[in-house]
């Protein structure tokens, strides 16, 4: 078992770390108006994207990786103790209904189990033990990615995560909101989102959480745009499994394809109510099992299916260099 660092010395450690900084200037914001605190946090909130926007590049090479990587069937695991495993979890759990992935192709671990999720379970973000158990729990192998989310970038749990997921060969990504963080060092990429001291000291699901969550929708969102999971702007993998969303899958199929209404509904009625396919029975002129082999050949990609169903051939190996 690794040793746990004394209280003292988790004092002083926290002293050093940018969020967990106190800001003097607001020791008496308990005194002021409702609406002079709302401004000052609308205030604080306002610099998250700029913060954000200094590590585009680095972000950007992280899902261009992790797209790769979820193309050869591998996965997107995040693993956070806290708000970030929150915040994971949260992020996890949109996928299937908006890029129709199945939930073991974007997972979220939280230190402690589910249970985390609503009540803090004591002493298990302090423990890489139990990210490693975790994660091999998951199997974890080298097609795989592994995102360790910690505001403080020091958080065991987190920090132990990247690091056994390395050792396996998995691609790994360290999100954090403090420059030169163990996270960021144990990651093959390291994302460091410096938001500053918090309005609250030391209150993370502030700044750094609204950060970590626009980094998180970066990260699933663009992997799914890369793997075809759009076609343009319209999530074409949408899974309908409600009125809300059977009635958007018509209203995506009409973007899309501009077709009346009766044809939309015989295309989702040939398709199994499949928005991608239906799109392409339509664009492409093919029936639902045609649409079907054709996106299965382009690996899922519409714009390449599309390409075949008119007989060109399509570029860079079946993938245009826009559809990555």
């Amino acid at each position: 078992m690794t040793s746990m660092p004394s209280y003292g010395e988790l004092r002083a450690e926290l002293a050093t770390l940018t969020t967990e900084a106190f800001r003097p200037e607001l020791a008496e914001i308990d005194r002021r108006s409702t609406e002079d605190i709302a401004r000052v946090m609308n205030g604080e909130d306002q610099t998250v994207p700029a913060a954000v926007a200094a590590q585009l590049p680095r972000i950007a090479h992280a899902i261009d990786a992790t797209a790769e990587r979820m193309a050869r069937g591998g996965r997107l695991i995040y693993a956070g103790a806290g708000t970030a495993g929150r915040l994971g979890i949260l992020d996890a759990s949109e996928c299937p209904p908006t890029f129709n992935t199945d939930p073991s192709e974007v997972v979220g671990l939280i230190a402690g189990g589910p249970g985390a999720m609503v009540k803090s379970v004591e002493g298990a973000e302090d423990s890489k033990e139990l990210a490693a158990a975790d994660l091999d729990e998951l199997k974890v192998d080298v097609n795989d990615t592994v995102v360790g989310i910690s505001a403080s970038g020091r958080t065991p749990y987190a920090v132990g995560a990247v690091a056994h997921a390395r050792a396996l060969g998995a691609l790994t990504i360290g999100l954090s909101c403090n420059a030169d963080s163990p996270l960021a060092a144990a990651a093959e990429h390291g994302l460091e989102i410096v938001v500053g001291p918090e309005l609250l000291t030391g209150s993370t699901r502030l700044k750094a959480g609204t950060a970590q969550k626009l980094v998180l929708n970066m990260i699933s969102t663009i992997t799914m745009i890369r793997l075809g999971k759009t076609y343009g702007n319209l999530m074409v993998d949408v899974r309908a499994s409600n009125d809300k969303l059977r009635a958007r899958s018509r209203r995506i199929v009409a973007l899309a394809t501009g077709a009346a209404d009766d044809e939309i509904e015989a295309a989702l009625a040939a398709t199994d109510g499949e928005v991608k396919n239906a799109i392409l029975t339509i664009l492409g002129a093919v029936d639902g099992p045609r649409a079907a082999e054709l996106l299965a050949a382009s690996h899922g990609h519409l714009r390449v299916a599309l390409e075949a169903s008119r007989g060109q051939a399509p570029r860079y190996g079946g993938v245009r260099e826009g559809d990555r």
